[in-house]
Order: C-alpha cells, then structure tokens, then sequence
C-alpha cells in the first residue's frame, strides 16, 4: 500500500480508503463488514470514511465497536454532517455541527476524528457560521482537520477569503473514468490551496468493475441486485455505459490487471487526489481493489479508456 499526503496536514492516508456507505450497519451482515474493516488493516489501510447519515448512525457505531479495541494513531477516521438525522435535523449551523459532532464522537467511541467534513453545502446558513463552529471543533480538540464534499469552486473559494478560520484540507467529490467534473474547476482550485482529493465512487458504484456485462441480467451478489443497496445506481447500469465499460476491459488485460484495478490506477494518476474511497460487501473483494495502489499503467492506455468514455451518450 502506497500513501500521500492529505493537502497541508500532516495525515499520511492510504490510496485506497475504506467507505462504509450503504454497506456498514445496513447493506452487508455484522461479519462482513467487521471481516472487511480487518482485512482493510491487513493490507495496509488506513483511512477509513463514513458519516453520520449512513444508516442514521448505524455505520458509526458498528465502526465503535468494531475499532475499540485498536489503538487510536493507528487508524485515520473520518465523518461528515449535513444530511437529515433524528427528527429530521439538518445542515452545518452551529447548533447543528456541535450536536452532531457529539452524537458521532459518541457512535464512534473515540474522543476526536481526524477529517471532520461537511456532506454537502448548507445556503441556509451563513458560511462565516458554519467556518467559525468548524473552528471551534478543532480548537476544541474534538476534531483535527476539516474538509467538505461536493462544494461549488464559488463556494470553496469563498470559504478560502474568510480569514481567522480553519482552512480546509479536503475535497470529496465524486470522481471516476465515468464522471470527469472535478477535473474543470475544482482539482485546480484545490490543488493550488492545500486541499486534496478524496474521491467517492471510483468505481461508478461498481461498474467500473465489469462485472456487469451486456444484455445480461446483474450477478446475483451485485450491488445492482441488492434490494438496498441498488436503489442509486441505475444512472450507471444503463446499457451505453456497461457496453463502454466492456470495450475498456480489453485494456486492462494489455495493462495485466483486473478492471477495477484499471479504473482506480486511472483515479490515482492524479497527483491531487490523495485517497480513492471503495466500497466492498466481502474481505476479497477489498484485497483486489488494494492492489490497485502503486499501479504504474500507460497513459496511452488511459487515453483510450478516455475516449470509449467520452463517447457515451447523456443521459
């Protein structure tokens, strides 16, 4: 396992991070997902990422359990507030961030997490008090960096103008062979100001594996075909996009490697992203993806993988 650099901390993450949605404490049994979060550590990971949302709490505290008895510099943890919780509550108020925080701290049994992110952007509430209660947290000890998930290049930049405030190290977009945006504004925005990538969805939600084929039902053990875990991926099971996916698998064959590994290699040639977050429902399907750090592949190959892509019709 390779390791970089998150934006200006001192937090060196592991390429391949372990996500936890839709997966822990609701898409995959107790044993899966505590084997999965073992055998994370045993190849060399790192960074685990989850947020309060997932399963309303449920991911956090399996996580709590699960990492009780690991010594806590050994790990790095990261969480995230925006999204509705208990009683419907929402968005990055003051009020919201400090009570938020707590319940995860308390889920997580730990004292602190390591990246404290906002899940998406709040219009609701005036940036000044979403960056000074952010501060706060960090001042407070509760957490040591502070990132953000699918902000505006407007609403990053406006939150680099404020001054007295945390900066933020952070970025965690949506990114993948399938989904290029971050690539027009927000990657130079970032990279220019200390803050990293940490990419969600690498793998198009798992198409970007090929195990989906066309004109062929999804495998029975797929996310496609689980009851809860499927319910948001049908933007990516369309069949232009598995066809394209198909006509990249040639490629990774010539690179030697599975086609995941093909997809996150091609995340990973970004120097500004930091960390690519997989998700996995079994222990072996992680190692496969961990193999896929340090992976040194021909970039010709990635631009022909750009080009098949780059074809697919809108949807």
């Amino acid at each position: 396992m390779q390791y970089r650099q998150l934006g200006s901390s001192d937090l060196k993450v592991s390429e391949i991070a372990l996500g936890t949605w839709l997966t822990f404490g609701v898409g995959i049994e107790r044993e899966k997902a505590v084997a999965s979060l073992d055998a994370a550590f045993d190849l060399g990971i790192n960074f685990i990422d989850t947020a309060n949302v997932y399963g309303t709490g449920a991911a956090e505290s399996l996580l709590g359990a699960a990492l009780k008895d690991r010594p806590r510099g050994s790990y790095i943890l990261g969480t995230k507030v925006f999204f509705p919780m208990e009683g419907g509550e929402y968005g990055l108020s003051k009020e919201q961030i400090e009570k938020q925080l707590d319940a995860s701290l308390k889920r997580l049994n730990t004292d602190y997490v390591d990246l404290y992110q906002c899940h998406r952007y709040d219009k609701n509430t005036p940036l000044e008090e979403t960056m000074a209660a952010l501060t706060a947290a960090v001042k407070s000890g509760k957490v040591r960096y502070i990132g953000f998930s699918e902000w505006s290049p407007q609403h990053i930049q406006d939150a680099l103008d404020l001054a007295g405030v945390e900066k933020f190290i952070s970025s965690q977009p949506q990114y993948s062979l399938l989904w290029r945006r971050p690539e027009g504004k927000v990657i130079p925005l970032c990279a220019a100001n200390g803050i990293s990538q940490v990419v969600w969805s690498p793998l198009a939600q798992g198409v970007l594996s090929g195990k989906y084929l066309p004109g062929q039902a999804p495998p029975a053990d797929s996310r496609a075909a689980h009851e809860t875990m499927g319910e948001r991926i049908n933007h990516w099971t369309r069949p232009e996009v598995i066809e394209a996916v198909h006509r990249m698998q040639p490629l990774a064959e010539e690179a030697g490697v599975s086609m995941a590994q093909f997809a996150l290699a091609w995340v990973l040639r970004e120097p500004n992203v930091a960390a690519a977050i997989v998700g996995v429902s079994r222990p072996e399907q992680l190692a496969a993806n961990a193999a896929a750090s340090g992976l040194s592949i021909d970039p010709a190959l990635f631009e022909k993988a750009e080009a098949i892509a780059s074809e697919i019709p809108p949807e």
